[in-house]
């Protein structure tokens, strides 16, 4: 198997997820989007009265209720942020990797250009992909692609430089944020139906521990393939 990290972010460093609605979308694209079959654009709406549902509860009529969905991809791992997305992925089929980056990104540009009125590129260019090769790459990617809703909460420190001042309500911060992996991998059912923890199974048996750990031992330079340029 084979890892990828994919991320991208908005035109100009533009936020592109300007509220709930919108990370909803493109939540529901990862779901979707994620089928050897064309998505069904009319099969869905957001409302909260779902709460932690999942992203199927979501679905007002139609879509793939009524068959096997083939997925092109799995999804290790996922965070949305105001104006860049990571995702962990794996391939199931032949140039699965393209496929789905390319249905995701057109889709989600769709559906805001429309929402917004606007017109013109959304996202900065292509999906920035990095192969990963070395365990401590496997090892930190998760963690770090959590950690960074931190960004928005600067009144713990920052995580980045390593100097978190109270990393027990940091992470109670990231159990509020609906838009990672985070909740799914701590124990909290959140979006569950896209998400494949296997891989990530028998490294992590208790994730906010493991998190913790990682923590106090982060150094202080990032890795260079973390970066969106």
């Amino acid at each position: 198997m084979e890892i990828y990290h994919a991320m991208n972010r908005g035109v100009e460093k533009r936020d592109i997820f300007l509220d709930e609605k919108d990370c909803a979308r493109f939540v529901r694209n990862l779901y979707e989007f994620n089928d050897t079959q064309p998505a069904d654009n009319n099969s869905w709406f957001w409302n909260n009265k779902y709460g932690n549902s999942d992203i199927r509860g979501h679905y007002s009529r139609g879509g793939h209720s009524g068959r096997d969905r083939e997925k092109i991809v799995d999804i290790h791992g996922w965070c949305l942020m105001r104006n860049h997305y990571h995702l962990i992925l794996s391939e199931r089929i032949e140039n699965g990797l393209s496929l789905f980056l390319r249905k995701l990104n057109v889709g989600y540009a769709k559906y805001f250009n429309e929402r917004y009125e606007r017109s013109g590129y959304v996202f900065q260019g292509r999906t920035k992909k990095v192969h990963v090769l070395r365990d401590r790459h496997f090892l930190y990617l998760l963690h770090y692609i959590h950690l960074n809703p931190l960004d928005l909460a600067q009144e713990f420190g920052s995580w980045r430089k390593k100097t978190l001042n109270n990393v027990p309500a940091a992470l109670d911060y990231l159990d509020t944020w609906r838009w990672s992996s985070y909740l799914d991998y701590s124990g909290k059912r959140n979006f569950p139906s896209i998400l494949d923890q296997e891989l990530y199974s028998d490294t992590y048996t208790d994730y906010r521990n493991d998190l913790i750990s990682y923590l106090k031992d982060i150094s202080h330079e990032l890795p260079e393939s973390l970066i969106l340029e």
